[in-house]
């Protein structure tokens, strides 16, 4: 068995190992697994995928580092009166860079300028629609945060994500590949991740079962991502095909 089918199956592993401590409530053994498992995805990435690309690594890397450093400051606590907590600013600061590196890696694969001219009408809903969502998202925290400069990150992180997600999609109505199907679904997991995550801080008073949802969808998202990095990156003939006949 070869280094890539060792490490395929020991991600598969501490994925179920990482659900079971999240039903349990375990929070710091699923961080502490989280946190392994994203380092283990870089090298897998690395051994396994032949045409790797920089922007990938990045994002791979980047939130890799934002798994880790939750881990290690989980217990820290800013202490009374303190203005800012620096860890909280460092691991969101770690998720937007991954996000903007992923965003970075779609534009790409894919003619912007050419898509948003094939479906305006359909790109700009789109966009009035994450907004409307950043919005009611962010507007659901807003209440349970406990510093003020808080809603700004929030919002900021709130917006690159949906942002990640109208972009794949987009990119998905102007390739249509198997490549850009994923990268979809990764960014819709994503997305429903995040949003899981804010029900179960906010709003449910910290349900188990909103706490699996969310890290199932974690996990199937980072699922989507591989699998779409063993993709080439194809383009839709019939675009080609349609500029070959407006030319």
């Amino acid at each position: 068995m070869n280094i890539s089918k060792i490490l395929s199956s020991v991600l598969i592993l501490l994925s179920v190992l990482f659900l079971g401590l999240q039903y349990l409530g375990q929070q710091l053994e699923a961080f502490g697994v989280k946190a392994l498992g994203m380092s283990l995805l870089v090298v897998l990435y690395c051994i396994g995928v032949k045409k790797k690309h920089m922007l990938f690594i990045l994002f791979l890397v980047s939130y890799s580092a934002a798994e880790v450093h939750n881990y290690i400051t989980y217990d820290i606590i800013p202490p009374a009166g303190a203005v800012y907590d620096p860890h909280y600013l460092i691991g969101n600061a770690f998720y937007i860079l991954a996000y903007v590196f992923l965003i970075s890696r779609i534009f790409s694969i894919m003619n912007f300028k050419k898509a948003v001219s094939r479906f305006p009408f359909q790109t700009v809903l789109l966009f009035i629609l994450g907004f409307f969502v950043v919005y009611m998202i962010t507007d659901l925290s807003e209440t349970r945060l406990f510093l003020n400069y808080t809603h700004s990150v929030e919002l900021i992180y709130n917006s690159v994500i949906m942002f990640l997600m109208c972009l794949a999609l987009i990119n998905c109505m102007y390739n249509d590949t198997k490549k850009s199907m994923n990268i979809l679904v990764g960014s819709i997991c994503i997305v429903f991740s995040e949003v899981t995550q804010i029900a179960y801080f906010y709003i449910s008073d910290l349900d188990n079962a909103l706490n699996v949802t969310y890290s199932f969808f974690l996990v199937g998202a980072f699922v989507f991502f591989y699998i779409q990095s063993k993709l080439k990156a194809e383009y839709n003939p019939l675009y080609e095909r349609h500029q070959e006949l407006k030319i």
